[in-house]
């Protein structure tokens, strides 16, 4: 099976989103990780629905696919990064965190998208595990319903120092839950790498049932940075190769939020770096 390429908007944010669209179709890209925020397509700001709809026109006339992503920063707080979240002490907070999923949903059906990317968030001091976790699956609950009525799944990734940090987690999380259909599985490939304890190209094997959305970056052991391919430990032939293997035919997206001030070159080296360690080779890897 033949990889779909994606690039995140979250590490094109110097761009206008119709420049970052149009860029990543010239580059040969089949897709795109679009992050809902204040400069890409803002899920707060008014007349969501028709923006939503231009936007859907802009990527058919590209051919490109899309997934939701919800991973901005300050998009409901100005002075929180990521909050408030699903773990939020305050039930109004965490409401907000759910209804900014909801409306996701609705935008991911609005373009034709295949998957809703999101996290848990990171467990407030003083508040116990068992308590974190019916937090969590609480909130869920809604965005799953809306989930399942667009049919278009919900992608929970793992993510370090987050409640829901590991592979095992997330299958935790589908047990509470009674494993419903839309819950499904966002794969960071470099965070395999940062924390998992098996090697990125097992936990692909592992995850490949419940794949609903891929990111990838380099990355080293022990250290949450994504990185430009290249720069970190991963060996990725043999990760694209599993990846493919598990039948998975969603976007694979390069995941780069701290590197927009390179972002165009970075999506040209990448994308020319994954094609060839996808047919078996990273030699000669472009540097930025």
């Amino acid at each position: 099976m033949t990889l779909r390429l994606g690039y995140g908007t979250n590490g094109l944010t110097d761009l206008r989103l119709d420049d970052a669209l149009g860029l990543l179709a010239d580059l040969g890209y089949d897709g795109v990780g679009l992050t809902l925020d204040h400069m890409h397509l803002d899920p707060l700001a008014p007349d969501l629905a028709a923006r939503t709809s231009r936007v859907a026109r802009r990527l058919s006339g590209l051919g490109l696919g899309v997934t939701v992503e919800t991973g901005a920063r300050y998009v409901l707080d100005a002075r929180r990064k990521h909050g408030p979240s699903l773990l939020d002490p305050d039930p109004d907070a965490r409401a907000a965190r759910t209804a900014l999923l909801v409306r996701a949903v609705d935008v991911a059906a609005g373009l034709g998208a295949h998957a809703v990317h999101c996290f848990s968030g990171v467990t407030p001091p003083g508040t116990t595990t068992d308590t974190a976790w019916q937090r969590l699956t609480d909130a869920l609950a809604p965005v799953l319903d809306a989930a399942d009525s667009a049919g278009i799944p919900l992608a929970i990734e793992p993510e370090p120092g987050h409640l829901l940090a590991t592979l095992a987690d997330f299958h935790h999380l589908r047990t509470l839950l009674g494993d419903p259909g839309p819950l499904g599985l966002t794969l960071d490939i470099g965070h395999c790498q940062c924390l998992e304890p098996a090697a990125p190209v097992d936990c692909v094997k592992e995850a490949g049932p419940w794949l609903r959305h891929v990111q990838i970056e380099d990355m080293r052991r022990g250290v949450h940075e994504h990185l430009p391919f290249g720069d970190g430990e991963i060996d990725f032939p043999p990760v694209l190769d599993a990846l493919a293997a598990t039948g998975y035919d969603g976007l694979t997206v390069v995941e780069l939020p701290r590197h927009s001030h390179a972002g165009p070159e970075l999506a040209r080296s990448s994308i020319d770096f994954l094609r060839r360690a996808a047919a078996g080779t990273t030699d000669g890897a472009a540097p930025c």
